[in-house]
C-alpha cells in the first residue's frame, strides 16, 4: 500500500481563520468544570454549613479528581487543537498518505465533521471530487454550513458537497466513489455492529477503488480485526492491511491512550 506523507505535511488547513472544532468539545470541558464547582460547594456547605465532615470530604476528594479530569480534558483540548498540538491535523495527514488514490474520480468521506479531513482531500488531489456526509449530532457543534464555509475559504468549494447522511445506511447506490475514507465515526456510533458499518462504507466503493477506515479499534466494539481483514481478502480485496495509527500519527499506544484513542488502527485496501 502507497505511504506518501510528504505531500499532506506540506498542506496547512485552518490559516485563513477556518473553524475545524476540536475533538474534545469545550462542551465537556463546561460539563467538567460545572460538576468541580458544584462539589466544592457542597463539600463547602457540609463542613461550614451542616457540620457534617464525613460528606464535606467525600465532596472535596470529588471536587479535586473532578478538578483533575477537567486538566486532563484541557490538556487533550490544546493536544488536538488546530494552531495547537496539532494532533487531529496529523491524524488527517497519516490517513490520506496511506489512501493509494489517484486523484481521479469521486471520493467520500463517511462522517465529515467539520469538513477538515474532506477539505484536506480536495487540496490534495486537484480534481477529484469529495462528499462528505455526516449525522451533525449535537455534541461538537459542526454541521453542514460550517463544512461549506471553511470549504468556501480555503479555495475548494466547487469540488465538495457535503450533505446529511447515517453511516448505517449510506444513501448511495452500490459501487458510487473511487475512494472513500472515514475518521474516528464508527466507535461513536451506538447500537450499531461495527463490522456492518465497515461492510456498509465498502458497499458505496466502486471496484477497483481504494479505502482507509480509521477508527479506535476496541476489540470488544471491532472484535478481531485481522481476522476481519483476512475475510475481505478472501472475497477478493486486495492490499487490505491493518495499520497501527496508535503508534503512526501518536508516536506511541501509550500516548494515545493518554488521548483516549490507546485502540486506533485503520484498514486500507483495494476493492
Amino acid at each position: 500500500m502507497k505511504h506518501n506523507s510528504s505531500r499532506h505535511g506540506e498542506i496547512r488547513l485552518g490559516t485563513h481563520g477556518e473553524d475545524y472544532g476540536n475533538w474534545m468539545p469545550v462542551s465537556m470541558l463546561r460539563l467538567v468544570g460545572g460538576l468541580a464547582a458544584l462539589a466544592a460547594v457542597f463539600s463547602a456547605l457540609f463542613f461550614s454549613v451542616f457540620h457534617i465532615t464525613v460528606l464535606g470530604v467525600v465532596f472535596m476528594i470529588a471536587a479535586l479528581l473532578l478538578l483533575a479530569l477537567l486538566l486532563w480534558i484541557t490538556w487533550i483540548r490544546r493536544q488536538y487543537a488546530f494552531g495547537g498540538g496539532g494532533m487531529m491535523e496529523q491524524v488527517h495527514q497519516i490517513v490520506l498518505s496511506h489512501l493509494d488514490f489517484d486523484g481521479q474520480g469521486q471520493l467520500l468521506e463517511v462522517g465529515c465533521g467539520s469538513g477538515a479531513l474532506s477539505i484536506r482531500a480536495a487540496l490534495t488531489w486537484r480534481v477529484a471530487q469529495v462528499v462528505g456526509i455526516d449525522y451533525w449530532g449535537s455534541a461538537y457543534g459542526y454541521g453542514q454550513a460550517m463544512c461549506e464555509k471553511n470549504a468556501r475559504s480555503e479555495g475548494v468549494a466547487a469540488r465538495c458537497r457535503f450533505r446529511h447522511g447515517d453511516a448505517n445506511k449510506l444513501d448511495f447506490p452500490d459501487e458510487s466513489f473511487d475512494a472513500v475514507v472515514s475518521n474516528y465515526v464508527y466507535h461513536n456510533i451506538t447500537g450499531a455492529d461495527k463490522r456492518t458499518l465497515l461492510r456498509e462504507t465498502l458497499r458505496v466503493l466502486k471496484k477497483g477503488g481504494v479505502f482507509a477506515l480509521n477508527d479506535d479499534m476496541k476489540p470488544r466494539m471491532y472484535g478481531d480485526m485481522e481476522e476481519f481483514a483476512q475475510e475481505l481478502r478472501d472475497m477478493g480485496y486486495a492490499d487490505v492491511w491493518l495499520i497501527d495509527t496508535a503508534q503512526e500519527a501518536f508516536g506511541s499506544r501509550r500516548r494515545a491512550a493518554t488521548m483516549m484513542l490507546g485502540a486506533s488502527r485503520m484498514l486500507v485496501g483495494r476493492k
